[in-house]
């Protein structure tokens, strides 16, 4: 029997209803679904999803200020900023290690691919290679990374870690959490969380966003045995999800982050198994 017509598959798409549009506000995605344009859409995504690293509170309320800053048209004001007014009007922001130049640059970055290529999505397409999301993802940081910075940065280039280079990120040396889970966000059907902006893309060239509750269930349902959270282990991930559902195996993504977010997967394998370990354990 196929692990697609078993009880895994059965929880899953109970955890999948569940886990519904009701729980987005915990999530970063509730940033670009306030806005009914789609280069709006494009523009927040883009933000909402670079942003996404530290505690929710802190992902909001850095999101909230860049939103404050950007207007009631973000799309509109990345086509028009203007680098040393921005920078000044947006002053001492800081997300952790990102700076108040850092997300002008990637603003500025936004701009760029909307008024040279139509939309970011666009920009995207020209690096998509169908059926391959790591060449894609590696194609598209490294033209993102050769726009125009507008002097933000010395003529040394970006920093190694921090600076607007952390938001692009390059399959060869991480998981790509961030740049997938944007991918997932524009690419996937528009089922009340994502918002299928992008029909150029196919849904099951997606790899999973890994985060740190993505990859513990992973690990406890065996769907990867990889000793650290990166592209492989991604893969892995997907490739498991995709024997329940091959044309669209990240549906499963929203639903199983906010289970490890609630903590109703146990942190260690040794503790009392939530349903879905329990099914894999009979």
């Amino acid at each position: 029997m196929k692990r697609g017509s078993g009880p895994l598959h059965r929880e899953l798409e109970k955890l999948r209803l569940r886990y519904d549009a009701s729980y987005i506000s915990s999530d970063p995605l509730s940033f670009p679904r306030r806005f009914s344009r789609p280069d709006d859409r494009e523009v927040v995504g883009l933000l909402a999803s670079s942003l996404a690293y530290g505690n929710v509170k802190t992902i909001r309320q850095s999101l909230e200020k860049i939103l404050e800053w950007m207007g009631p048209h973000p799309a509109n004001f990345a086509r028009r900023v203007t680098i040393a007014k921005e920078l000044d009007r947006l002053g001492d922001f800081y997300h952790r290690w990102t700076r108040a130049r850092d997300v002008v640059c990637l603003v500025f970055f936004a701009g760029q691919m909307l008024n040279g290529h139509g939309g970011i999505g666009s920009f995207f397409a020209s690096s998509y290679v169908q059926g391959d999301m790591r060449e894609s993802i590696r194609r598209f940081s490294a033209r993102a990374l050769a726009l125009d910075h507008g002097g933000i940065y010395s003529s040394q280039g970006f920093p190694s870690r921090a600076g607007v280079r952390f938001f692009f990120t390059n399959p060869l040396t991480g998981a790509c959490k961030r740049t997938n889970m944007y991918l997932r966000w524009m690419i996937r059907p528009d089922d009340g969380l994502d918002m299928g902006l992008w029909s150029f893309a196919n849904p099951r060239d997606l790899v999973m966003p890994l985060d740190t509750h993505i990859y513990r269930i992973g690990r406890h349902l065996g769907w990867t045995e990889r000793k650290t959270p990166g592209w492989k282990a991604a893969v892995d991930i997907t490739q498991s999800l995709a024997e329940f559902d091959p044309s669209d195996p990240v549906k499963y993504d929203f639903a199983l982050s906010r289970m490890g977010i609630l903590e109703d997967c146990p942190r260690h394998p040794d503790e009392a198994p939530c349903e879905l370990c329990e099914i894999q354990r009979s």
